[in-house]
């Protein structure tokens, strides 16, 4: 009797491995999206031109990886958004400005975060359009400045 409880815990125990091990192996896969096939949408609420694609998450709904289209010249005035936003320039030139600092100018390659509540401007430079990844642990979003009272 005791070989058999032994022999149908060792089963158990084995087939748990073994449904872990092939679940964890399934989740090792690549996502793999060429530039052709990646599904860009225009920013609701934003100013036109703007495009995003979500690479994983919804920047819609909550946390998010997507890749931002915006066009030369933008720009964007005093603002603040709820959550960190962390930010890598593929082309162009992305303008950033923290309030009462001096703008910086963020060529391809740059990195930028900004932590959730900082009040800030940003754009692009009337060079040509830019396009960033973007990151962020919740949804998008802008809220403008209201002005400070003195």
């Amino acid at each position: 009797m005791k070989r058999i409880h032994a022999a149908i815990a060792t089963l158990v125990t084995g087939l748990i491995v073994l449904g872990t091990t092939a679940s964890y192996a399934q989740k090792k896969n690549a996502t793999v999206w060429p530039a052709e096939d990646i599904k860009w949408a225009e920013m609701k609420g934003a100013p036109p031109g703007v495009m995003y694609a979500n690479l994983s998450g919804d920047i819609t709904k909550g946390a998010y990886a997507a890749l931002i289209k915006l066009p030369a010249g933008l720009a964007h005035p005093l603002h603040t958004h709820s959550h960190d936003s962390k930010v890598v320039v593929i082309s162009g030139t992305f303008l950033y400005a923290p309030e009462g600092g001096k703008e910086v100018r963020l060529g391809p390659g740059s990195y930028l975060m900004v932590p959730g509540g900082v009040r800030h401007t940003s754009g692009v430079s009337a060079d040509g359009p830019c396009e960033i990844y973007l990151e962020g642990p919740g949804m998008f979003d802008f809220h403008p400045a209201k002005a400070m009272k003195k």
